[in-house]
């Protein structure tokens, strides 16, 4: 007679197939999730060995840069108009003891690029990191029409006097970030919220 309950050493084996095809499972979804991080950096990198540099527009943090500094790529690489309205505010901010310091110029493709990975890696997510960094395609430090001012007495002087020179601070969310927005003694535009908007 037959019985309908499967002998031990039949259901045992089952149970032990279904247990290694769950940690199969496991390991390739771990595998995926790493390769996707890996391919993910290549995309926002030029290549896995990226590292920022004066060539690239990179000013180190113990620099006091000026825009008087055109022999760094930084500077040099920033649109005319605005090295030209940035010394006359340099000038004028210098005649009330204010320092005019740039803390970011103009960047290439590749340091824009990786400033955003480095952002994400920071944040956890693009979402975010893009409130604060903006991709190469539309970041204004990589055609040349922006800059980051330090220190604080300087980002509030200018925030002030800025449009005598046309000079605007354009995030709400970056006190430092100016650009050329209006003519020159005209008003300012409304700032957008942050990179994204």
């Amino acid at each position: 007679m037959h019985s309908s309950v499967a002998p031990a050493s039949v259901v045992a084996p089952a149970r032990s197939y279904r247990l290694v095809f769950a940690v199969m499972g496991l390991v390739a979804a771990i595998l995926l999730a790493a390769l996707a991080g890996v391919w993910l950096r290549a995309v926002l990198t030029t290549d896995g060995s990226f590292a920022p540099d004066e060539a690239n527009g990179l000013i180190r943090g113990d620099q006091a840069v000026t825009v008087a500094d055109d022999h760094l790529p930084a500077i040099a690489g920033l649109d005319a108009r605005l090295r030209d309205a940035m010394r006359a505010a340099t000038a004028d901010a210098a005649g009330d003891g204010v320092a005019l310091l740039i803390s970011s110029g103009w960047r290439s493709e590749a340091y824009q690029r990786w400033l955003l990975g480095d952002a994400i890696r920071y944040y956890g997510d693009e979402e975010t990191a893009r409130q604060f960094v903006a991709t190469p395609e539309a970041s204004q430090h990589v055609t040349g029409d922006a800059v980051d001012i330090g220190p604080l007495d300087g980002q509030l002087w200018l925030g002030e006097h800025g449009s005598a020179y046309g000079l605007c601070q354009t995030y709400a969310n970056e006190r430092w970030h100016f650009e050329l927005a209006t003519t020159p003694g005209g008003t300012c535009p409304d700032m957008r919220a942050d990179a994204t908007s």
